[in-house]
């Protein structure tokens, strides 16, 4: 069953090893055990908020499903459900099975004056999922449009309806001997249309590509009629309208279908650690990497600050201390850097890159785990996020920010982003643990991925204060020092206040006039992107 406060399956449990607590109280200061709101707690908040919806035979105003759908994974989602201050939640929910059914209900909440919000895995951490605004709001959930309804062997092109979730999109692919490819950390949870809609990221796209590039058509409903998207392998035939429904965050209307580009599984697959002496070293690697465009599928650089965390928190004190003796006379002491590398493809393709791969390593001072803590990450690659979860057991709170710069602005960015998280938790008296990987390498730049471990307050007000002032301080930060709000969680409610540092007013205006085109009566997901209230 899944946790209705927390992350996942509530019979997974990632326990903090004793050393990891101490590590954290040292550097933090000691975490008291928050005392959770009650499930019935909360449901009665919910049924003391009667529903505004008109009656409907295919809406479920239930407290349960309202709860489920008004909350996603955000720090701000897990403060109000912890503390039990919910605020404004849904007023019922849907779960269509046909993309008539969706055109139904848009038609039925035009005419009611009713706000949609689309909902897939509910895994956003950028406020997706709060309703806003004066109007009633129906919270339409696809994953019951699931199913796979085409395969193309010849073009290699599947066909999904939008609301199927990982690990059921990867099981339909594999009886067949194909592959999405798309991991993202919220893989077991997040849906296909989710993952377009966001512009998301997996972790081994440098392989197989970011969503937009598997993205090849699909089918939208809007307010003002349906629009298809052919697929094609190229077009010069003017603006591609793919890119409007990328990133589009129900903006626009409902993704109910999306054909996406395969690939054949691959016959081989490794993952290796390496370890750099220092970040300057080890940047340059991953760079280099990158630009020889060998074709790995996967590269996460941890600097020195994650890269002590990760072992910290592993545990097994005594072989990390061999592991650490070992690496200290190979030059890897102190300041030492963490790489993950993937290598996917044919066995033949697997030894030339191994082969590539070694050379620019060895020539940039990297000294080489072989696969034993590479394969170890693969095998918890969907778990670490369950440490949330003790964290907050334990009296912390986690964050994290992302962005992406050119190579230049990197070393920097990483800077700025961890000195504003501390000096915003500074203003309060608190400390934060703040530490950053860079999740996804290209030629051009990279990612920049930083985690914030902090106290959690006595009362919700108190947290929920110090949450904002983080966001806003590294938020600030990324805009500040040229990079992108957002390289893979999307724009949300969030990070809607930054989002004209990107795009311009021009651009924003554009925008706009696609979303009075499409929604000329405002039904769809307002906050959302915009940081519109209606």
């Amino acid at each position: 069953m899944r946790r209705w406060n927390g992350w996942g399956d509530a019979a997974i449990e990632q326990p903090l090893k004793p050393e990891a607590l101490a590590f954290l109280a040292d550097i933090v200061g000691s975490g008291t055990a928050p005392n959770d709101a009650a499930y019935e707690a909360a449901l009665a908040q919910v049924a003391a908020q009667a529903s505004r919806l008109p009656p409907h035979p295919l809406i479920d105003t239930s407290p349960g499903a309202r709860l489920a759908a008004s909350f996603g994974q955000s720090c701000a989602d897990w403060l109000r459900l912890r503390f039990g201050a919910l605020g404004r939640v849904s007023d019922g929910v849907a779960f269509p099975e046909t993309r008539e059914t969706v055109r139904e209900l848009l038609g039925w909440a035009q005419a009611q004056g009713v706000s949609v919000r689309p909902c897939g895995g509910a895994t956003s951490v950028v406020g997706h999922l709060s309703p806003v605004g004066d109007k009633p709001v129906l919270t339409m959930n696809l994953t019951r449009m699931m199913r796979l309804t085409a395969l193309d062997r010849d073009a290699l092109l599947a066909t999904f309806e939008a609301g199927v979730l990982g690990p059921d999109l990867e099981a339909q692919l594999r009886a067949h001997g194909y592959t999405l490819g798309h991991f993202p950390q919220s893989f077991e949870y997040s849906t296909l249309g989710g993952w377009v809609v966001t512009r998301s990221s997996g972790q081994q796209s440098s392989r197989f590509g970011r969503i937009e590039q598997l993205f090849a058509g699909g089918h939208l409903e809007t307010p003002s009629g349906p629009l298809d998207l052919p697929t094609f392998p190229a077009s010069a035939a003017g603006p591609d309208l793919r890119e409007w429904v990328l990133g589009s965050e129900g903006r626009f209307g409902v993704l109910t279908e999306a054909t996406v580009r395969v690939t054949r599984l691959p016959e081989a697959e490794q993952f290796i650690g390496v370890f750099f002496p220092d970040w300057a070293r080890a940047q340059a690697a991953v760079q280099a990497l990158a630009q020889a465009r060998i074709g790995l599928s996967m590269m996460r650089l941890a600097n020195p600050i994650e890269t002590l965390t990760t072992l910290k928190l592993a545990g097994h004190a005594a072989a990390i201390g061999w592991l650490e003796r070992y690496l200290a006379l190979r030059g890897a002491g102190a300041n030492k850097c963490l790489l993950f590398a993937g290598f996917t493809g044919s066995k033949a393709q697997l030894r030339a890159m191994r082969r590539q791969a070694g050379a620019i390593i060895r020539a940039h001072g990297g000294v080489s785990t072989g696969q034993l803590l590479g394969e170890k990450w693969r095998a918890n690659r969907f778990r670490g996020v369950y440490l949330r979860n003790s964290l907050w057991a334990a009296g912390y709170a986690v964050d994290t920010m992302e962005t992406a710069c050119d190579w230049p602005r990197v070393a920097p960015m990483m800077a700025a982003i961890e000195t504003a998280g501390r000096d915003a938790l500074a203003s309060f008296g608190e400390r934060t643990h703040c530490y950053t990987h860079l999740s996804h390498v290209y030629p051009q730049g990279s990612s920049v991925y930083s985690t914030f471990v902090f106290r959690v307050g006595p009362d919700f007000e108190t947290s929920f204060a110090r949450w904002q002032a983080l966001k806003r301080a590294v938020s600030q930060a990324i805009v500040a020092r040229g990079g992108t709000i957002t390289h893979q969680h999307g724009v949300g409610q969030d990070h809607a206040p930054w989002l004209a540092a990107e795009k311009g007013a021009a651009g924003l205006a554009m925008l706009d006039a696609v979303r009075r085109q499409l929604d000329p009566h405002g039904v769809m997901t307002p906050g959302n992107l915009f940081g519109d209230r209606d």
